[in-house]
């Protein structure tokens, strides 16, 4: 990939499709999975830990893959920003493991996913803003009854907001490629889990602990039906410190 020319049109194009087919089909796989999953394979099991047993309607089916194509696209573009920024050396993105401490795997990791809740904590907040919310954020609270393909379905600008906060980390955060590419692992994971509208969470004694900490479908599944309740993306903390969680969080 070095030696792609950043200022040959066709080729900015031709690896912008693949990343985006890279990006889409990957969330299509792992939406699909998840879905079949918990809502068939294993229906009995989880029954009881649906949220709601609507059926989900083709219409709102279609308008979601649709939102979430289109964010694949925007994705896509981002993503060869980073990889430009990276060919440049102007990232952090390291690919030597002895340049850092391995006890910094994680660490950097976590870092990252803390910035990027607080940077989508309060652009959240934002977009609910009702001059802002009719235009931008509307799109994806059509689905009030979530799914797994609920997850990328924004409008452009908010898929916008959302993408342009990593390359921003990427300049100043030192992280391993693989690092970086298991925090976007984990980016689309806990998207998907977050609008699935199945609880997977443990309800016990540790399970309780770690959901009371780290958001779950439960949680965000309150800001889909109440609106101005857990506005986090990863962990409840901004939403404790603010006095915006819900009162009453379902665990079941």
């Amino acid at each position: 990939m070095n030696d792609i020319d950043f200022f040959d049109l066709s080729a900015v194009l031709l690896l912008t499709f693949t990343l985006f087919l890279i990006i889409f089909i990957r969330f299509l796989i792992v939406s699909g999975v998840y879905h079949y999953t918990f809502f068939i394979l294993f229906r009995k099991k989880f029954d009881k830990r649906i949220l709601d047993h609507t059926p989900l309607k083709k219409k709102q089916l279609f308008k979601e893959l649709y939102w979430s194509a289109i964010s694949g696209l925007i994705f896509a573009f981002f993503a060869i920003a980073i990889y430009l920024l990276w060919s440049m050396g102007y990232t952090a993105i390291y690919l030597d493991i002895n340049d850092y401490p391995l006890w910094y795997l994680p660490i950097g990791v976590f870092i990252t996913l803390f910035i990027q809740d607080t940077y989508y904590y309060w652009i959240h907040r934002w977009m609910h803003k009702p001059s802002v919310y009719r235009y931008i954020h509307k799109i994806h609270h059509k689905s009030v009854h979530t799914s797994v393909f609920t997850a990328f379905s924004f409008h452009p600008f908010e898929t916008v907001l959302q993408a342009i906060i990593l390359p921003l980390i990427v300049l100043f955060i030192p992280l391993h490629f693989y690092a970086f590419l298991f925090t976007l692992l984990i980016m689309t994971i806990s998207a998907t889990i977050n609008h699935a509208g199945v609880e997977i969470y443990p309800s016990g004694k540790y399970g309780k602990w770690f959901g009371k900490w780290v958001i779950g479908a439960s949680h965000h599944d309150k800001h889909h039906r109440k609106f101005n309740y857990n506005f986090g993306l990863y962990f409840t903390f901004w939403d404790k410190w603010m006095g915006t969680e819900s009162p009453k969080r379902i665990m079941k």
